[in-house]
């Protein structure tokens, strides 16, 4: 099973994070299991930015962002070239190293 690594992030995962996640499972998701509080205010709907991360390694592994996804990041607080919505992105066949950004467009934290 491909693991997924967490780099250290300042209130979410100060230690950062190993993950074990199965091919094809939602990154959001596999986040929110492993008690990693990454924002989702959309509830995964693809209809905002606070799930965005930066992906380190393995970028090519994930499957292809759509449209509605790429328009969605424009928007994105540290929109990077290996930006993608966790909410959106499904776990390849290779390991995986994310960032989470230290900051998302909401104004306040909402608590799902």
């Amino acid at each position: 099973m491909p693991k997924l690594t967490v780099l250290p992030h300042e209130t979410l995962c100060p230690q950062g994070a190993e993950l074990e996640v199965p091919t094809g499972k939602n990154l959001c998701q596999a986040l929110l299991e492993a008690d990693i509080e990454i924002e989702h205010a959309c509830e995964m709907s693809c209809a905002c930015t606070t799930c965005h991360v930066i992906v380190k390694e393995g970028f090519d592994s994930l499957n292809e962002a759509t449209d509605e996804e790429e328009d969605m990041l424009d928007k994105a607080w540290g929109l990077q070239a290996y930006s993608r919505l966790s909410c959106q992105s499904k776990m390849g066949d290779e390991d995986l190293v994310i960032e989470i950004p230290k900051y998302t467009l909401n104004h306040a934290r909402e608590h799902h």
